[in-house]
């Protein structure tokens, strides 16, 4: 839904921009230079080296091309291949590479050789989850110097939809410079400057080799306090609110001469994430904690009550979703019967938060009604990204965390282990391993299987879907509506003329 109007709440982790109207007061940006303001800045910007959403947020799409990409409607198109073809038994990828393809640094020539190297180098050095998205690949290699042929070893229905995000991000092989702070891909834009934390500016190729954007500087601007970004919008210092951190402040732009909003979805579920090996492995206290949640009043108190319920790890835009919300129901008595039966000795549970709005906000609503059952909770806020990732994503030393995971399809994180909430269980990997290699329809329906269990596990709880809500100023057109990627696509934005 696209409408002018003022009043919207937003989720999760994407940028947004301004431009200065000289009848504001303030300095006026040139009409082809983009202001974009953002949250959650990225670490670093080596896409392969670290999880951090940020990072393909601002390069994903811009900096760095895929073979394939996937468009705001969710379908699969092509971008560096202008072609592909899949064998019957589904092991063998053969993609044509567009002729014209070039990399930024020296205009040098993509070739089928930049490709499997960028295959290689993230099965080598990616991090565990770009590891196991491209463990399916056995071989790839350079049939010529535009065609690349990628044998599997086994058949996989995620791989390619993977290929359209980081893992498929294709490198610069010959940059020879540290991609943590000189991205070196075939993109239209190129990094100007980064000031971490603060800002992070591209500016438009001149000799990019397909349709040149809009745009011909882009700034990202990174803010830590919603109200202050919002402030910014209202001030005429940005041209795009594209998260909407305090939507319960979104009357503000209750003014369509001056703003329009775009209100879409998201593959952002907001997880209340369980730390399964430490004292929540007793299933018991995790059913009381999934009882003793009002998800309805919580996504009311925290979010204005935009976004959506879901009882799962899977979005309604998934083939594979069931609404499950009815499983754990709101039940403050069930959920005090249970930690008796579970005999809870009255040891606090560490509730370690992101810094991020969302989470902070749903942490202390979800840490008064936990404490109304008879659980004890201490919470504590991790600077996000790097101190999060390194003591609750990396370490596990947590026992609840709240996070939004932007990932799209991300239901088989359930699978592995060792990701952060330490969930073991043989039937789902097996449900996840039979989904990826058997047939479409087998996917479908061994990954709905496997969706239920998990929820009626109680692994995490799921509090809710974050909305995409977007506020522009009104000569902006192209934003997507739905953010069905990791990218916040600048190729598509433009501003109207006169």
């Amino acid at each position: 839904m696209m409408r002018r109007r003022t009043a919207l709440g937003l989720a999760a982790l994407l940028p947004v921009a301004a431009s200065l109207a000289a009848c504001q007061g303030g300095p006026v940006a040139q009409p082809r230079d983009l202001l974009i303001g953002a949250t959650a800045p990225p670490p670093n910007l080596d896409p392969v080296a670290g999880d951090a959403a940020a990072i393909p947020q601002a390069l994903l799409y811009n900096v760095y091309e895929t073979l394939v990409k996937i468009d705001d409607a969710g379908q699969m198109q092509p971008l560096l291949a202008t072609a592909w073809e899949v064998s019957k038994d589904r092991l063998t990828y053969i993609f044509r590479l567009a002729e014209t393809a070039t990399f930024a640094k020296d205009n040098r020539p993509l070739t089928a050789e930049d490709v499997v190297w960028s295959i290689n180098h993230v099965k080598r050095d990616g991090t565990a989850v770009l590891k196991a998205q491209m463990a399916p690949v056995a071989t790839a290699e350079a049939t010529d110097q535009h065609t690349v042929t990628v044998t599997l070893s086994t058949p996989s229905n995620s791989w390619l939809y993977n290929m359209t995000s980081t893992a498929g991000m294709v490198f610069d092989s010959k940059a020879g410079v540290d991609f943590a702070s000189q991205p070196a891909g075939s993109g239209p834009y190129t990094l100007t400057r980064w000031s971490k934390g603060n800002d992070l500016v591209l500016g438009q190729r001149s000799d990019y080799w397909g349709a040149k954007p809009y745009f011909s500087s882009v700034t990202l601007r990174y803010y830590a306090d919603p109200n202050s970004e919002n402030a910014a919008m209202l001030a005429g210092q940005l041209d795009i609110l594209s998260s909407v951190q305090a939507p319960q402040a979104l009357g503000q732009f209750d003014d369509a001469s001056r703003f329009t909003v775009i209100e879409g979805t998201t593959s952002g579920e907001v997880v209340m994430g369980f730390n399964n090996a430490g004292v929540l492995a007793d299933k018991r206290l995790r059913q009381a904690i999934r009882y003793a949640v009002d998800h309805k009043a919580l996504l009311d108190t925290v979010w204005a009550g935009h976004g959506t319920l879901i009882g799962s790890m899977v979005p309604p835009t998934d083939p594979w979703y069931e609404d499950l919300t009815g499983l754990y129901p709101h039940d403050p008595d069930r959920a005090r019967a249970l930690v008796k039966e579970a005999g809870y000795d009255g040891k606090p549970l560490r509730m370690r938060l992101p810094t991020l709005p969302y989470a902070t906000a749903a942490g202390q609503f979800v840490a008064s009604q936990l404490r109304d059952v008879g659980l004890t909770v201490t919470t504590d806020e991790l600077e996000f990204p790097a101190r999060w990732l390194d003591l609750v994503f990396t370490k596990a030393d947590y026992d609840i965390t709240i996070v939004s995971h932007v990932e799209p399809r991300d239901l088989v994180k359930f699978a592995d282990k060792k990701y952060y909430w330490r969930y073991d269980n043989p039937e789902v990997q097996k449900l996840v391993t039979e989904a990826d290699r058997g047939s479409e329809s087998d996917q479908v329906s061994k990954l709905k299987q496997a969706a239920r269990i998990i929820s009626e596990d109680a692994a995490c709880d799921f509090l809710f879907l974050l909305p995409n809500l977007v506020v522009t100023r009104p000569d902006i057109t192209g934003v997507r509506q739905n953010a069905t990627t990791l990218s916040l696509d600048l190729t598509t934005i433009a501003r109207k003329q006169g």
